[in-house]
């Protein structure tokens, strides 16, 4: 059996949709990464009712749930096997993520040694190569 999280807490999103930047519609020029208004006459700045509302502090989820993945742990990047030795006390709040720069030859090395490890990964399976029964 897989490694469970040791406290699995309700992820409660505030922020359904990530804000976009304004009039970034309107114009192709203008791209949709948040920006903050800075022009002098800007309604939106300026914070006037009826126009879109400025992303605050408050727009934040929970500390507590905060980086948490849907399964319950913590994402933590894997370089090279070495690497996975730092999550041997931790492999129940954190779970390993294959860098997608990692060789199929290190890859199964980590497989391996994250099975021998009891340590979650969040991408075991991918980019291996298939056994044929032959």
């Amino acid at each position: 059996m897989a490694v469970q999280p040791l406290n699995k807490t309700k992820i409660i999103k505030k922020q359904k949709n990530h804000p976009n930047r304004f009039a970034s519609d309107k114009y192709n020029r203008v791209g949709a990464s948040w920006r903050t208004p800075h022009g002098i006459d800007s309604r939106i700045r300026r914070k006037f009712r009826g126009n879109q509302a400025l992303p605050t502090i408050g727009n934040g989820s929970a500390k507590k749930t905060r980086h948490t993945l849907a399964n319950g742990f913590k994402k933590f990047l894997l370089r090279n096997a070495a690497d996975l030795e730092l999550l041997l006390m931790n492999n129940r709040v954190y779970a390993g993520e294959i860098a997608t720069t990692v060789s199929a030859k290190t890859r199964k090395a980590i497989v391996q040694r994250a099975k021998e490890l009891n340590v979650r990964l969040t991408n075991g399976q991918a980019r291996l190569k298939k056994q044929s029964n032959e």
